[in-house]
Order: structure tokens, then sequence, then C-alpha cells
């Protein structure tokens, strides 16, 4: 196995990791890419799911950081976040989208489609490629079936508001690589 980010990575900063994840390699099972767009989401954050406090569904938030964190968008999506170190509190940064680069034809077959922009561009399109559910939720990030390889080069990043919310939608905690066709929405211009 190539070399990859230790549980020790996420024992950061929410607001540390989230933008340190653009260009890192995720893989599930071999399946996946470049990350190319991130958000945060930390204890204090009313967009949060640990916001409330701890309930069975958020539960991994709470726990050691370098864990998946995986729930049901709108009982319909999977979605994937990666939990981190917050000062001892819960906190996660949720995968938006990554570059389809390995496994393109599971890809391809899970979501129905051959065009690439639309692999993996949206949190609920990512985990149907790379086959990613509920049975992932509390697995560890630095053991199969999940791989993280470092980036190898520095990547220009953006920071923009969160997509989607209903509170919060203000904050600049959504990470993109900049100029990447395929996040899974623009970034609005300034």
């Amino acid at each position: 196995m190539a070399d990859v980010l230790s549980a020790a990575f996420f024992a950061r900063s929410v607001h540390e990791v989230a933008p340190d994840l653009i260009g890192v390699t995720l893989l599930v099972d071999g399946v996946g890419g470049p990350v190319v767009e991130v958000e945060a989401y930390d204890a204090g954050d009313p967009a949060s799911h640990a916001y409330r406090g701890r309930t069975a569904r958020n539960a991994v938030m709470f726990g050691p950081p370098g864990h998946a964190y995986v729930y049901r968008s709108y009982g319909i999506h999977w979605c994937l976040n990666l939990v981190c170190e917050q000062e001892g509190a819960a906190a996660a940064v949720l995968i938006r989208a990554l570059e389809p680069a390995y496994g393109i034809e599971p890809m391809q077959e899970r979501r129905r489609t051959t065009d690439a922009r639309l692999l993996a561009a949206g949190p609920g399109r990512l985990c149907e490629a790379l086959a990613v559910t509920g049975d992932h939720d509390g697995l560890p990030l630095d053991r199969p079936p999940f791989e993280l390889r470092p980036r190898t080069a520095e990547p220009e990043i953006v920071a923009a508001p969160r997509v989607g919310l209903t509170v919060a939608m203000d904050y600049p905690w959504r990470y993109v690589l900049a100029g990447s066709r395929f996040l899974s929405r623009a970034v609005p211009r300034a």
C-alpha cells in the first residue's frame, strides 16, 4: 500500500484539516481520486450534526479522530465525513467531490453514467460512485477499505460559503480546488 494519512492527520482542528484534504487521494476499495471539494463542520456550528449533542446517528463524530462518519441525507443519499479533533468536541469534514482517477469503470456502473464530471460531484454521487454506505460508518480511515494518500503538490484552494444550508450559510468553510471542473457547484464570484 502506498503512503497513507494516519489518524494523527485528523487530530487537529477541522479548520486545518478541511483545506489540507484538497488534493489528497481518497480511495475506497481502490476506487476514487483526488479530493476537490470539502466542507468543515465544528461543534459550535448550528449546521453541524453535533451542534445539539450526541445521538445514535452522530455518535462517531464524538469518537476519536480519523474515522468515517457516514449518514443518510434526506433518507436518500449517503454522505461521507471524516472525523477530526476539535478541542475534545465533535467535528468532521464532509467530502463533497473528487476527481475520478481510479476505478473509473466501477464508478460508471454504479452511477449509470459515463460523464466523468458527474461521477463524484456532490456528496451523494460520491458515495454512490465509491459504494460508501452506512456499513462504513465508524470505520478507521487509515486502513482498508479506506486509503487516503497524501497530496503530491500544493494546490490552489478557494474558500467559499457552504452549499445547501438553511443556517450558518455565510460561513466560508467550503474549500475547493481552484479551477476544478469536478465540483458539485461552481464557486460564487465575489
